[in-house]
């Protein structure tokens, strides 16, 4: 195998070498010359060792000067073209090429006019690919002037007026335009790049005109990731950006794209789209927000969101933009408030289960808590006063509806922090019984709920301290913070969903006054009328007389294990429906093996030949009769060894995966394969 790879090696390095001299000696012939730099081009895509040895033996150099000394356009692109692709695929290559000189050599082919559109198309991507993730490259292009001529072309070489993009040489150009607009992305972010993004902002206004004049996807997408790019985490340039109306023609357009997202699948990606470089407007902004609710963007984006062909991540990423639209920006919460908004958020927590996406949906729960409890405040101050309250019903027809989106969504804050206190108290009941080795979780808080009054006064008796503490002071204390805790508690929260919620039974009436005492105390905007209406249904738990505690269930200060534990449960005369299902299970199956034991039928664990009884009784003494020596064939053989690699020395397992002669047992299979393992090591050590 080394000599194999040693042997390539030496080919590639012999192809390279004659290659070299080909591109020297063909100076004359400029297909030749063509043909050689595409064949290495292919062989370094091949091999990524190729590119190293090709730079060591000078070659990257003497291409770099071919490209600027030949005379023939065609040979200028073949090597413009292996100059870049050797660059993208290793980094010293990028190094070594990232030269003042090389950047004035590429502004020269662009900016002359009779360098053909295909030239101008590779210098650009040679640009591309040294100012991709290289700082030093993003200084040499601003220091150099390429990217003046750059911003040149993105402002020329496309017209508004004729974009037939079937036409060959409007086609040509826009492939060229949008090499301009990747290599600019490149050269203001990653790294990022101020002093670039700054250059950059003041190309703005002919962006808007673009976005304004064509709604094609072939310019909203480079147009959306250059004006994205150069907008992130930049203040100054955000401010230019909003100052010329950069985010009313963004808000604009994703207006227009919604409402065509129905007809067609790209307008819904497009508009996704949009809303990401909108995002990267506002999200360090809050003053920006208020633009959008002129637009009713939060209505758009909830709209947009239940368009069944968009995926997680782009889901993800309306949720994160509803997110900085509503933070600190109640004009947009009360938008999400009147369009349901809410039941989508939560919907979206109980229907998937990406972790992102949960964190972006309780971004949006977080940030509309604050206006729901001032919303509910001054709704409760508008019920006292009759006359304001008709005065303002009288005034606008819309208004009159207010009062029931904040009543919807002081509800849904109820909830959330009613099952935020059943979630503290779930967590202190699995810490009383996180040491039982029997039971798992979920039956944990199972049987919680089957043997109530025990379990309140052993708590009551033992931590006293801990849960009244934690139910008093700690109630509210984890609002949405917890991404899994808010997953669970938000699963029933939903009250617009078809699903069927689950509610959980109150586990004591003194539980039950506990409960509705500190939701009194810790919320006072929660109205004596609301709660009435939107309390959770409880089931009435009638008095049942105090039974014993069944022994199974509880720590008996002692280990438990398959023997004891029957035992246990046997004794014990009060039992849980659980338990009692077990102790029914064990003795139906100790029923059937005594029946099978009077039938003289015998049960096989492994799959060894079955023996039949017959009315021979074994004497004590008498001499038992020695098995037929069988010989492994070829097949079990290749059995066994096949087993031992998939399962190891795991015997059983491999005796009954395979199909091995009757009679074969374990201890068999084990003998044979270290007798051939040893005849092999002999062999070996012989020769």
């Amino acid at each position: 195998m080394e000599n194999e790879d040693t042997k390539k090696m030496q080919e590639m390095k012999t192809d390279l070498n004659l290659l070299l001299e080909c591109l020297k000696y063909q100076m004359d012939n400029s297909a030749s010359q063509k043909e050689a730099l595409v064949t290495i081009h292919s062989i370094c895509q091949q091999n990524s060792d190729a590119g190293v040895y090709f730079r060591e033996i000078g070659g990257l150099i003497f291409v770099k000067n071919l490209a600027k000394s030949s005379e023939h356009s065609m040979v200028k692109e073949a090597a413009l073209f292996t100059l870049g692709s050797l660059a993208e695929e290793n980094v010293y290559s990028q190094q070594t090429l990232c030269t003042s000189d090389l950047f004035e050599d590429l502004v020269l082919f662009v900016s002359n006019d009779d360098s053909s559109t295909n030239l101008k198309r590779m210098s650009v991507y040679v640009i591309l690919v040294l100012v991709s993730n290289n700082r030093c490259g993003q200084t040499l292009v601003r220091e150099t002037g390429c990217i003046t001529v750059l911003a040149e072309l993105f402002r020329t070489v496309l017209s508004k007026h004729d974009l037939n993009l079937l036409d060959n040489k409007v086609f040509q150009n826009y492939q060229l335009w949008s090499s301009v607009c990747s290599a600019l992305c490149a050269c203001v972010n990653n790294p990022q790049n101020d002093e670039n993004q700054i250059f950059c902002c003041s190309l703005f206004p002919h962006a808007n005109d673009w976005l304004i004049s064509c709604l094609k996807p072939e310019i909203i997408r480079p147009l959306c990731s250059f004006i994205g790019l150069t907008l992130a985490n930049n203040t100054y340039v955000q401010k230019y950006f909003v100052s010329v109306g950069g985010l009313e023609v963004l808000s604009q357009v994703l207006v227009h794209l919604e409402s065509d997202s129905y007809k067609t699948v790209s307008n819904a990606k497009l508009a996704v789209v949009v809303t990401k470089t909108m995002d990267a407007c506002i999200a360090d902004n809050p003053t920006f927000r208020v633009i959008l609710s002129k637009y009713h963007i939060v209505s758009r984006l909830l709209a947009l969101l239940t368009h069944e062909s968009l995926d997680l991540e782009e889901k993800f990423s309306i949720i994160l933009a509803l997110g900085h639209c509503t933070e600190d920006c109640e004009e947009n919460q009360y938008d999400l408030f009147k369009n349901n908004g809410l039941p989508l958020m939560i919907q979206a927590l109980t229907d998937s289960q990406n972790e992102e996406l949960h964190k972006a949906a309780t971004f949006v729960l977080h940030n509309c808590r604050k206006t729901s409890e001032k919303v509910s405040l001054s709704v409760r101050d508008y019920s006292f006063d009759e006359n304001k309250a008709k005065q303002l019903k009288d005034t606008n027809a819309k208004e009159k509806n207010l009062e029931e989106y904040w009543t919807r969504a002081k509800e849904i804050l109820h909830r959330i922090e009613q099952l935020e206190r059943e979630e503290n108290e779930e967590k202190i009941q699995r810490e009383n019984y996180e040491n039982m080795p029997f039971m798992k979780k979920d039956n944990t808080l199972k049987h919680c709920s089957t043997d109530d009054t025990k379990a309140e006064e052993d708590k009551d008796k033992n931590q006293p301290g801990e849960l009244q503490g934690s139910v008093s002071g700690d109630v509210t204390s984890k609002a949405c913070a917890d991404d899994n805790g808010v997953k669970t508690l938000l699963q029933s929260t939903n009250p617009f969903s078809g699903q069927k919620m689950t509610l959980r039974k109150v586990s004591s009436s003194r539980n039950q006054s506990l409960h509705e005492k500190t939701t009194f105390d810790k919320k006072n905007f929660v109205s004596k009328s609301s709660d009435h209406v939107f309390k959770y249904p409880v089931h009435v738990v009638r008095k049942k007389r105090q039974q014993s505690p069944v022994t199974g269930c509880i720590s008996v200060g002692k280990p438990l294990n398959s023997r004891n534990f029957s035992k246990l449960l046997h004794a014990c005369p009060n039992q849980c429906d659980r338990h009692k299902v077990i102790v029914d299970a064990e003795d139906r199956y100790k029923s059937e093996l005594r029946k099978s034991f009077i039938c003289n039928k015998k049960i096989l664990l492994t799959p060894r030949r079955r023996r039949q009884l017959t009315s021979k009784s074994t004497i004590p003494g008498e001499r038992k009769k020695r098995r037929i020596r069988k010989n492994f064939t070829e097949e079990e053989v290749n059995y066994l060894f096949h087993g031992v690699k998939k399962m190891g020395n795991h015997w059983n397992s491999i005796l009954w995966s395979f199909p091995f002669q009757k009679g074969r047992t374990a201890v068999d299979l084990a003998h044979k394969y270290h007798n051939l393992i040893k005849h092999a090591e002999c062999a070996a050590r012989d020769g």
